[in-house]
Protein backbone atom coordinates (compact mmCIF):
# COMPACT_ATOMS: atom_id res chain seq x y z
CA UNK A 1 0.00 0.00 0.00
CA UNK A 2 1.27 3.26 -0.88
CA UNK A 3 2.27 5.75 1.99
CA UNK A 4 -0.27 8.41 2.68
CA UNK A 5 0.26 11.72 1.07
CA UNK A 6 -2.69 13.35 2.34
CA UNK A 7 -5.33 12.62 5.06
CA UNK A 8 -9.00 13.76 3.90
CA UNK A 9 -11.74 14.48 7.06
CA UNK A 10 -15.49 14.52 6.41
CA UNK A 11 -16.88 17.19 8.63
CA UNK A 12 -20.20 15.49 10.32
CA UNK A 13 -20.34 13.42 12.99
CA UNK A 14 -16.29 13.19 12.53
CA UNK A 15 -15.53 16.81 12.95
CA UNK A 16 -18.58 18.15 13.87
CA UNK A 17 -21.53 16.16 15.48
CA UNK A 18 -25.16 15.86 13.21
CA UNK A 19 -27.45 14.71 15.11
CA UNK A 20 -30.82 16.17 14.20
CA UNK A 21 -32.94 13.71 15.53
CA UNK A 22 -31.39 14.28 18.87
CA UNK A 23 -31.91 17.95 18.28
CA UNK A 24 -35.88 17.37 17.78
CA UNK A 25 -36.63 15.02 20.39
CA UNK A 26 -34.69 17.97 23.31
CA UNK A 27 -36.94 20.41 21.88
CA UNK A 28 -40.49 18.41 20.36
CA UNK A 29 -40.25 14.87 22.06
CA UNK A 30 -39.56 11.47 21.19
CA UNK A 31 -42.63 10.36 20.29
CA UNK A 32 -43.50 13.33 17.92
CA UNK A 33 -40.13 13.77 16.08
CA UNK A 34 -40.63 9.73 15.28
CA UNK A 35 -43.70 10.55 13.34
CA UNK A 36 -42.53 13.70 11.78
CA UNK A 37 -39.42 11.96 10.51
CA UNK A 38 -41.41 9.40 8.99
CA UNK A 39 -44.15 12.11 7.50
CA UNK A 40 -41.50 13.51 5.96
CA UNK A 41 -38.01 13.12 4.12
CA UNK A 42 -36.07 15.49 5.79
CA UNK A 43 -32.58 14.07 5.05
CA UNK A 44 -33.14 13.70 1.41
CA UNK A 45 -34.61 17.50 1.64
CA UNK A 46 -30.78 18.03 3.41
CA UNK A 47 -29.28 16.36 0.59
CA UNK A 48 -31.19 19.06 -1.97
CA UNK A 49 -29.16 21.57 -0.20
CA UNK A 50 -25.99 19.65 0.31
CA UNK A 51 -26.41 19.32 -3.79
CA UNK A 52 -26.14 22.95 -3.93
CA UNK A 53 -30.02 23.89 -3.25
CA UNK A 54 -30.44 27.12 -1.42
CA UNK A 55 -30.92 26.43 1.97
CA UNK A 56 -34.00 28.75 3.13
CA UNK A 57 -35.54 28.26 -0.12
CA UNK A 58 -35.78 24.59 0.00
CA UNK A 59 -36.88 24.53 3.81
CA UNK A 60 -39.72 26.83 3.10
CA UNK A 61 -41.09 25.07 0.47
CA UNK A 62 -40.84 21.72 2.35
CA UNK A 63 -42.15 23.65 5.41
CA UNK A 64 -45.38 24.55 2.84
CA UNK A 65 -45.77 21.22 1.64
CA UNK A 66 -46.10 19.76 5.39
CA UNK A 67 -48.45 22.25 7.11
CA UNK A 68 -49.11 19.96 9.76
CA UNK A 69 -44.95 20.26 10.68
CA UNK A 70 -44.98 24.05 9.19
CA UNK A 71 -42.93 24.97 12.31
CA UNK A 72 -41.08 22.26 13.15
CA UNK A 73 -39.82 21.91 9.34
CA UNK A 74 -38.93 25.25 9.60
CA UNK A 75 -36.42 25.08 12.65
CA UNK A 76 -34.46 22.92 10.36
CA UNK A 77 -33.86 25.89 8.93
CA UNK A 78 -33.46 28.74 12.08
CA UNK A 79 -31.96 26.37 14.42
CA UNK A 80 -29.61 24.58 12.02
CA UNK A 81 -26.42 25.34 14.06
CA UNK A 82 -28.07 23.09 17.29
CA UNK A 83 -28.51 20.15 15.25
CA UNK A 84 -24.51 20.75 13.73
CA UNK A 85 -23.42 20.66 16.99
CA UNK A 86 -21.20 20.40 19.55
CA UNK A 87 -17.49 20.19 18.11
CA UNK A 88 -15.67 16.63 18.67
CA UNK A 89 -12.26 18.10 20.15
CA UNK A 90 -10.31 15.74 19.80
CA UNK A 91 -10.82 15.31 15.73
CA UNK A 92 -10.30 18.80 16.05
CA UNK A 93 -6.80 18.16 17.53
CA UNK A 94 -6.08 15.54 15.23
CA UNK A 95 -6.80 17.78 12.46
CA UNK A 96 -4.59 20.43 13.64
CA UNK A 97 -1.87 18.15 14.86
CA UNK A 98 -1.67 17.16 11.31
CA UNK A 99 -1.13 20.67 9.76
CA UNK A 100 1.44 20.94 12.09
CA UNK A 101 3.33 18.21 11.24
CA UNK A 102 3.07 19.72 7.41
CA UNK A 103 0.53 16.43 6.07
CA UNK A 104 -1.40 17.72 3.85
CA UNK A 105 -5.19 17.71 5.23
CA UNK A 106 -8.23 17.95 2.88
CA UNK A 107 -12.26 18.19 3.45
CA UNK A 108 -14.58 16.09 1.70
CA UNK A 109 -18.05 16.87 3.08
CA UNK A 110 -21.81 16.82 2.10
CA UNK A 111 -22.88 20.21 3.46
CA UNK A 112 -25.08 23.17 1.67
CA UNK A 113 -23.23 26.24 0.58
CA UNK A 114 -25.55 28.28 2.82
CA UNK A 115 -25.18 26.01 5.86
CA UNK A 116 -21.11 25.79 5.28
CA UNK A 117 -21.13 29.38 5.48
CA UNK A 118 -23.22 29.38 8.78
CA UNK A 119 -21.22 27.04 10.83
CA UNK A 120 -17.77 28.80 9.93
CA UNK A 121 -17.82 31.67 12.24
CA UNK A 122 -19.07 29.31 14.78
CA UNK A 123 -16.19 26.56 14.25
CA UNK A 124 -12.62 28.31 13.00
CA UNK A 125 -11.33 25.05 12.33
CA UNK A 126 -13.62 24.96 8.98
CA UNK A 127 -10.97 27.19 7.38
CA UNK A 128 -7.85 25.73 8.44
CA UNK A 129 -8.17 22.70 5.97
CA UNK A 130 -5.23 22.69 2.66
CA UNK A 131 -7.89 22.14 0.21
CA UNK A 132 -11.99 21.94 0.98
CA UNK A 133 -14.46 19.93 -0.90
CA UNK A 134 -17.84 21.03 -0.08
CA UNK A 135 -20.74 19.11 -2.03
CA UNK A 136 -22.54 22.44 -2.39
CA UNK A 137 -20.26 24.19 -4.49
CA UNK A 138 -19.48 20.90 -6.20
CA UNK A 139 -23.02 19.61 -7.24
CA UNK A 140 -22.78 16.13 -6.13
CA UNK A 141 -22.88 14.35 -2.64
CA UNK A 142 -20.95 11.27 -1.29
CA UNK A 143 -21.32 8.65 -1.59
CA UNK A 144 -21.59 9.41 -5.80
CA UNK A 145 -18.43 8.02 -7.50
CA UNK A 146 -18.42 12.07 -9.03
CA UNK A 147 -17.39 13.63 -6.47
CA UNK A 148 -14.52 11.30 -5.43
CA UNK A 149 -13.72 11.51 -8.98
CA UNK A 150 -13.65 15.68 -8.80
CA UNK A 151 -11.36 15.81 -5.44
CA UNK A 152 -8.83 12.93 -7.54
CA UNK A 153 -8.35 15.38 -10.52
CA UNK A 154 -8.06 18.56 -8.02
CA UNK A 155 -6.04 17.79 -5.57
CA UNK A 156 -2.92 16.00 -7.31
CA UNK A 157 -2.71 12.92 -5.11
CA UNK A 158 -2.96 9.33 -6.36
CA UNK A 159 -6.20 7.85 -4.88
CA UNK A 160 -3.94 5.00 -3.07
CA UNK A 161 -2.18 8.36 -1.51
CA UNK A 162 -5.01 9.48 0.01
CA UNK A 163 -6.68 8.66 3.74
CA UNK A 164 -10.61 9.51 4.03
CA UNK A 165 -12.28 8.86 7.32
CA UNK A 166 -16.13 9.37 7.29
CA UNK A 167 -18.89 7.73 9.53
CA UNK A 168 -20.93 6.19 7.04
CA UNK A 169 -19.86 3.26 5.36
CA UNK A 170 -21.79 3.69 1.90
CA UNK A 171 -19.35 6.45 1.44
CA UNK A 172 -16.71 4.75 2.65
CA UNK A 173 -17.45 1.72 -0.03
CA UNK A 174 -16.99 3.68 -2.66
CA UNK A 175 -13.90 5.16 -1.72
CA UNK A 176 -11.81 2.08 -1.13
CA UNK A 177 -13.10 0.82 -4.62
CA UNK A 178 -11.56 3.64 -6.19
CA UNK A 179 -8.01 2.82 -4.35
CA UNK A 180 -8.80 5.13 -1.23
CA UNK A 181 -7.33 3.95 2.07
CA UNK A 182 -9.91 4.71 4.23
CA UNK A 183 -10.87 4.44 7.96
CA UNK A 184 -14.55 4.19 9.03
CA UNK A 185 -15.34 6.62 11.92
CA UNK A 186 -16.86 5.56 15.10
CA UNK A 187 -14.97 7.74 17.87
CA UNK A 188 -11.50 10.27 17.85
CA UNK A 189 -9.74 7.76 19.57
CA UNK A 190 -9.49 4.98 16.91
CA UNK A 191 -9.33 7.45 14.09
CA UNK A 192 -6.52 8.99 16.28
CA UNK A 193 -5.01 5.13 16.58
CA UNK A 194 -4.66 4.99 12.77
CA UNK A 195 -3.00 7.84 12.26
CA UNK A 196 -0.32 7.28 14.75
CA UNK A 197 -0.24 3.48 12.72
CA UNK A 198 0.45 5.13 9.47
CA UNK A 199 3.30 7.21 11.15
CA UNK A 200 1.67 10.21 10.52
CA UNK A 201 1.41 11.63 13.84
CA UNK A 202 3.68 10.04 17.52
CA UNK A 203 0.97 8.67 20.02
CA UNK A 204 1.73 12.63 22.07
CA UNK A 205 -0.08 14.48 18.99
CA UNK A 206 -2.54 12.30 18.65
CA UNK A 207 -3.72 12.86 22.44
Amino acid sequence: MAGVQAVVFDIGNVLIEWQPERFFDAVIGEERRRAMFAAIDLHGINDQVDRGGNFYDTIVAAAKANPDWHDEVMMWHDRWIEMAAPAIDHSVRLLRALRATEVPVFALTNFGIQTFEVAEPVYPFLKEFDRRYISGHMGVIKPDAEIYQMVEDDCGVAPAGLLFADDRIDNINVAAARGWQTHLFDGPQAWADRLVAEGLLTKEAAQ
